[in-house]
């Protein structure tokens, strides 16, 4: 073996290393990307707020673990990301995923980034490992946002499960962050969604509109009766199984499947990124 053989794959790894980390920085330095944080965190708040200072007994509408808030601040992250997974959560990894080789294009930085030299298929595989470690970062900011405000004003002890038995805080606060690292997974699913349009595009704007306009449609054809033989494949419609891990026993039917379409999408549209980036005249 020749010393260019056992060089090469060290140089190679360190620059994967050192892309890594310079496309972490880039994504969580950004302005727009650290108030898209902010914002996320701050409808939790606005949330355990809200339900402390409503009058006692006044009917709220919504999700069921609204109606359990007062009795344990847990379910405020539980609140906040059944409000937020339909919207603030889709579009925040649209941002991201959107911008992730569409950004390089229209600023004119791709060409060089491909120059250094990367190869396309590690170039896109640094850029959706920042999509995921984003998705779970927005995730777990709402999540553990919400457990600190609704730990604070409402306090903690057992939790009672949307089946009527409790357990204890700790386990509680454990099923809490199964929950968000189940959403977390789909969220980066749909990241692979982005990515995939992003490569087709040379404006972040219009990649992060098409990706939202997907989640949507989605969601809308999800809640159609008419047309429930596309459900099972839609990418939304294991996302409330979340709600599954709060249930005594366990209902793992909705979360394995959930996870099952999340894998399929992720492998699915990286390798449509691949085959359209891997060919794709790059002119900026």
């Amino acid at each position: 073996m020749s010393v260019a053989e056992v060089v090469l794959p060290i140089t190679r790894r360190r620059l994967s290393s050192r892309f890594l980390r310079s496309e972490l920085r880039l994504i969580f330095s950004r302005r727009r990307n650290v108030a898209g944080l902010l914002v996320l965190a701050a409808i939790p708040v606005l949330i355990a707020i809200a339900v402390k200072v409503s009058t006692p007994g006044h009917e709220r509408g919504g999700p069921d673990f609204f109606s359990s808030i007062t009795e344990n601040g847990l379910f405020v992250a539980l609140a906040a990301l059944t409000i937020e997974l339909g919207l603030f959560l889709p579009l925040a990894v649209a941002a991201i995923s959107g911008d992730s080789v569409a950004g390089e294009a229209n600023i004119g930085t791709l060409r060089y980034l491909l120059t250094v030299p990367v190869q396309r298929a590690r170039l896109l595989a640094v850029k959706y490992t920042g999509i995921v470690i984003f998705s779970f970062v927005a995730t777990l900011t709402v999540s553990l946002t919400g457990v600190v405000a609704g730990l604070v004003l409402f306090g903690g002890g057992d939790m009672t499960l949307l089946s009527g038995s409790q357990i204890g805080f700790v386990a509680g606060f454990g099923r809490v962050l199964g929950a968000t690292v189940y959403l977390a997974i789909c969220f980066s699913a749909l990241g692979a969604v982005g990515l995939f349009v992003s490569t087709l595009t040379e404006q972040p704007i219009g990649a992060m509109i098409a990706v939202v306009i997907f989640s949507t449609a989605s969601f809308i054809l999800d809640s159609i009766p008419q047309v429930s033989w596309i459900h099972p494949f839609l990418i939304t419609h294991e996302w409330l199984a979340f709600g599954d891990l709060f249930r005594d026993p366990v209902s793992w039917g909705g979360v394995q499947t959930g996870l099952y379409s999340a894998g399929v999408y992720m492998l699915v549209f990286w390798l449509a990124a691949w085959a359209r980036f891997g060919n794709k005249d790059i002119t900026s």
